[in-house]
């Protein structure tokens, strides 16, 4: 798989899809104290006699596979861990971190509700972890730079600061792609060839159009943000995503154009009940369409699969397929991936400690506790070894042949007012879905608010 690179997320509501998966839950309830310290089982090893303290977000994935791999992990080192995880662990951690009393390990993504990641890195709170690339992983003579799977440490979520140096460290990815039912199609016995390229998509909209069904619709217009991320890298590649994520004024006036044509010549077989349903009350009723075979295509996340479980009055030959977006003009296919981050605070008291509990959380043995202990896959490079659940096999396995992952968003910016890039490119699409709206408005009104943004850089400059 060849090298990808992508952009910081940051706490836009571009990432406020993820509180829909499996890989983020952005609850601020409390939960009870389920703060704990798994006794060491040995006294002996390097870190004898020494304690680390991990703390994290007790999200869609739960706890069970931190407190199984925390276990081992003391077995191998001889320290005790002290762990803490919980649903408002931004709040928890806020004014300790204040009163310089940082655990030494913090897994909490950028782009939570309340920024406590963001900020940390803003205020130069997070540790270089770079050498922890070099490091062998804890019982394996592999190194954590050959274990991760490529493009996941050459990000902006990654390297925040544009210096060449790794800060946070990549954990649990979830793949993203369109949906649809497999039975509707020739691979499940169905009538419709699947489409590979974006002249195919268009024309299959015209095919399906006949029998009454739409081509396409959309749970929120949020969740464009994976659809769009990977036909900017089907557009223009690399490059393109990086000047489209940094705010380039004159990218997205000109280089971006075919992406909002495209998505404008998709709406024209939209569902038509989808609009007055992307809301958060009836979004489900839009993935349904899917599974009724009103719909062919969805641009959704791995977390639709439990979402939708026990859903009523779906199709009796209805079976989840997933792929990746058609490839534009004979490029790469794509498909957008989340995943989240862990990082060592400046002030941790036991860094070394840390930076091996990072380093043996890519081991095979943590992978396969995080896999059987609540679905965790982490990006590594032999990750297919540890899915158990065939409904998991069918998303994480679109790597496998000749697709390609694209990773992250937008790049820190300051705050403008009355400017929401989210809003522009995103909620728009409602806009020009139901005819309020041309694509070329939706295009210039991105267009404005990048420039804003853009100004804004320059001037901090």
């Amino acid at each position: 798989m060849k090298k990808t690179k992508a952009i910081l997320l940051t706490c836009l509501a571009v990432l406020g899809l993820t509180a829909c998966g499996n890989s983020a839950d952005k609850s601020n309830d409390s939960v009870s104290d389920n703060q704990t310290s798994v006794e060491a089982t040995e006294t002996s090893g390097d870190y004898a006699g020494k304690t680390l303290k991990v703390a994290g977000l007790d999200g869609g994935y739960g706890t069970e596979g931190w407190n199984a791999v925390i276990k081992k992990f003391e077995e191998k080192t001889g320290a005790t861990v002290e762990s803490q995880f919980e649903k408002n662990i931004s709040e928890v951690l806020r004014p300790e971190i204040q009163a310089g009393n940082s655990p030494d390990v913090i897994y909490l993504s950028v782009g939570q509700a309340d920024s406590l990641t963001s900020t940390m890195i803003k205020e130069n709170m997070v540790t270089d972890i770079t050498d922890v690339l070099d490091m062998k992983i804890p019982g394996e003579d592999t190194t954590v730079k050959e274990k991760i799977i490529p493009g996941f440490t050459d990000t902006f979520v990654t390297n925040p600061y544009g210096d060449g140096k790794t800060y946070l460290a990549p954990l649990f990815y979830s793949p993203a792609g369109l949906w649809y039912n497999k039975a509707m199609f020739k691979e499940g016995g169905g009538k419709y060839e699947l489409p590979e390229t974006m002249d195919e998509f268009i024309a299959l909209g015209e095919e399906a159009k006949k029998d009454g069904v739409s081509l396409f619709t959309y749970p929120v217009a949020g969740y464009f943000d994976t659809f769009l991320f990977s036909l900017a890298y089907e557009v223009g590649g690399e490059e393109l995503f990086d000047k489209l994520m940094n705010y380039d004024p004159k990218a997205w006036q000109d280089e971006a154009t075919p992406m909002f044509e495209v998505t404008g010549d998709i709406l024209q077989y939209l569902n038509p009940n989808t609009v007055a349903q992307a809301n958060k009350e009836s979004f489900t009723q839009n993935q349904l369409s899917v599974m009724k075979n009103e719909t062919l295509f969805m641009p959704n996340g791995s977390w639709i699969v439990g979402e939708m479980k026990d859903a009523q009055g779906v199709a009796d030959n209805f079976e989840w397929g997933f792929m990746a977006l058609p490839s534009y003009k004979g490029s790469d296919r794509y498909a957008y991936s989340f995943f989240e981050q862990a990082f060592i605070p400046t002030d941790a008291k036991e860094p070394e400690l840390a930076k091996e509990f990072l380093a043996y959380l890519y081991s095979d043995e943590a992978a396969k506790l995080f896999a059987e202990n609540g679905g965790a896959i982490q990006p590594i490079v032999n990750y297919s070894d540890f899915i158990v659940d065939e409904n998991s096999k069918l998303y994480y396995s679109i790597y496998d042949e000749d697709v390609k992952p694209a990773l992250g968003s937008w790049a820190s910016s300051p705050v403008v007012e009355g400017v929401d890039i989210h809003k522009s490119l995103f909620d728009t699409i409602n806009s020009v879905a139901n005819g309020e709206k041309t694509v070329k408005d939706w295009q210039q009104e991105v267009v404005d608010s990048v420039t804003k943004i853009n100004d804004a850089i320059e001037a901090e400059k």
